[in-house]
């Protein structure tokens, strides 16, 4: 008979809830502006919509709350929140300070085959920048910054990064219809500076590209009015 201590203890899988799921779909309609800044929603509505009770619902608004994608009034509507400039400066600030912290810890310990995978997602990223594709583009550009910190041994970092930047992500999804060659040309020279080891040309390159968000504000502001915050 085996030795049933030789088995290998697995983490538990963890099963989405309908929360989850709901919370997942609003998130990304919100994220693409499918549904707009300031545009309002009813829990009874989107639990109609999506089959399911309200109590998910709140849970999954209560959540995108907490990320200031909503603004929850009792007993007034619940609103998509407009993008505040100001809250995406901030989030610029606390994101580009927590991941050039992580990127000079990964650089010390990257493997080859990290690296490799790196380079496939650059792989998937180019296709998505040929197909035009800004959503499978944004979720392949969060996993490459995700990517980065679990690797320095700090993932619980990005999880601290989502909850700052949600006015800063629609604002990066609105400049993906010109910017995502220019986003994914800066991941490709990140790659290569770790790569080389070369933590000070990294950590500028990385800089820079999570600061043009503050240079192009004022364009997507103009050519959007309706979306930010007066």
């Amino acid at each position: 008979m085996s030795d049933s201590s030789a088995l290998k203890v697995l983490e538990p899988l963890k099963i989405p809830t309908v929360a989850d799921t709901v919370f997942e779909e609003l998130h990304q309609q919100i994220l693409s502006l499918e549904l707009a800044p300031g545009t309002r929603v009813s829990e009874a509505e989107v639990a109609k919509a999506f089959g399911v009770s309200r109590q998910p619902v709140r849970d999954a608004f209560y959540r995108l709350s907490q990320l200031g994608f909503l603004l929850i009034r009792p007993q007034r509507a619940t609103v998509i929140t407009k993008i505040s400039e100001a809250a995406v400066l901030r989030a610029r600030f606390v994101r580009t300070a927590l991941e050039v912290a992580c990127l000079r810890a990964a650089i010390k310990v990257i493997t080859d085959v990290q690296i490799a995978d790196l380079e496939a997602l650059m792989t998937e990223q180019d296709a998505a920048v040929k197909a035009d594709d800004r959503q499978l583009f944004h979720k392949l550009d969060d996993s490459f910054h995700r990517r980065i910190c679990e690797i320095s041994g700090h993932d619980y970092v990005w999880a601290l990064i989502r909850e700052q930047k949600a006015h800063m992500d629609r604002v990066r999804f609105l400049s993906l219809a010109s910017g995502a060659r220019t986003a994914l040309d800066d991941h490709i020279v990140i790659i290569d500076a770790i790569r080389d080891r070369n933590g000070p040309r990294a950590e500028a390159v990385l800089t820079e590209h999570l600061g043009r968000i503050a240079t192009i504000l004022g364009e997507i502001r103009s050519g959007n009015p309706d979306h930010f915050e007066e």
